[in-house]
């Protein structure tokens, strides 16, 4: 196993030597995040508030008003709740102004600040939030128009909750029948397209990166390293891991950097890197069969760009899956994009488990272990023609 690491480890430093992969692989992934993220986000937003202010009854009653719509409260500071805003993780915040608790001791006029999130959802939960406070507003007054007439307000209050007791409010059920709508129901801004990203670049980074592979068959590096006293599997194994390496440390970057720079949350972590892991086998495994067919490096990476680039197309690495057609998401599935696509959006968006994607992991895991044969017994044959 010293034998493998060994090569794989020199593969992974030839990949990061190469200068042109500091703005293809660290910084053209965060740019698209954050175009795709900017452009077409926000109008998945998770439809929670955001309250802001001193504890008190004024935020204790807005609290419990807004749970009773069946609205998720968070409360939190100002800054907080103005950054999960503008990130599309809250549809909105209620900011309490200072003072307002002992305003609202008092029965004082007290306005409060509303801040929507971008887009529809964001209208409509500043909407939903008005309602709240405008039945709390109507309570209050009817608490003092009873108080005013000399009854105890204790009393008041009991006398208050009997009669909503007996009366039945009228409900609106509001449901929504577009299937696109609902998958991404609570959907942070940049985290489909961090996905997306995600798919294409360990995809494309490892095919055009099969450069490197029929470099060091031309230049002889593999046929000297068969010469060494270390078997040719081990050899053959460690290329593989070569690229297994590259597509990993892509994977990974991408995952650390969106979390950190765009608060994409990838679900459980554990499971996120298991897809990771999967997906960049099969990626590891294209790598080895171009680099073993083609002999030209720039035919390889050319044909490795545009492979790359076809695939994610297909298979929602530029676009989500959702929007496509019936027929179209079957034939996505022919790649195994679509499959760590589903995967994905299972821990991210509904809270799966490993049971939930073991489907899609089985998938991987069976191309993986076709390409990668394939792979390993075409560049021994190449390296047994050369010799």
């Amino acid at each position: 196993m010293r034998a493998v690491a060994a090569v794989a480890w020199a593969e992974l430093l030839r990949f990061l030597r190469d200068k042109s992969n500091i703005f293809f692989v660290f910084v053209f992934p965060m740019l698209l995040v954050f175009v795709l993220g900017s452009t077409f986000g926000g109008g998945g937003t998770q439809g929670g508030v955001q309250v802001v202010g001193e504890s008190g009854a004024l935020r204790d009653a807005v609290v419990a008003q807004l749970e009773s719509q069946d609205l998720s409260v968070r409360v939190a500071d100002e800054d907080e709740a103005l950054e999960q805003v503008s990130r599309g993780r809250a549809a909105a915040g209620l900011i309490l102004p200072d003072g307002a608790e002992d305003a609202y001791a008092r029965g004082d006029r007290i306005e409060l600040e509303v801040v929507p999130a971008a887009g529809a959802a964001g209208m409509a939960m500043r909407q939903q939030v008005a309602t709240a406070v405008e039945t709390l507003q109507l309570d209050r007054a009817e608490l003092d128009a009873l108080t005013q007439r000399g009854i105890e307000a204790p009393a008041a209050e009991s006398a208050l909750d009997a009669a909503k007791e007996r009366v039945t409010p009228p409900g609106v059920t509001v449901r929504d029948v577009d299937d696109v709508a609902q998958a991404f129901s609570g959907v942070g801004q940049f985290e489909v397209g961090a996905t997306s990203q995600l798919l294409l670049f360990v995809f494309l980074t490892s095919l055009a990166g099969s450069a490197t592979l029929i470099q060091a068959r031309r230049e002889g590096v593999i046929a000297r390293s068969l010469s060494a006293p270390v078997r040719s599997g081990q050899v053959l194994m460690g290329q593989s891991t070569g690229r297994f390496a590259i597509a990993m440390f892509q994977g990974l970057y991408i995952m650390v950097a969106t979390a950190l720079i765009f608060d994409v949350d990838w679900g459980d972590p554990l499971l996120a890197v298991l897809i990771l892991a999967c997906f960049g086998a099969v990626a590891a495994g294209a790598a080895m069969l171009l680099g073993s067919l083609v002999d030209n490096e720039a035919a390889a990476s050319g044909i490795g760009v545009g492979l790359g680039l076809v695939l994610a197309g297909l298979g929602g690495g530029m676009a989500p899956l959702e929007i496509f057609s019936d027929t179209l998401r079957r034939i996505a599935h022919i790649t195994p994009h679509a499959w760590a696509y589903d995967a994905f959006a299972d821990i991210q968006r509904h809270d799966g488990g490993l049971i939930d994607i073991l489907p899609q992991l089985g998938v991987l895991v069976a191309m993986a272990a076709v390409v990668l044969a394939a792979g390993t017994w075409s560049l021994r044959r190449s390296v047994e023609r050369s010799l």
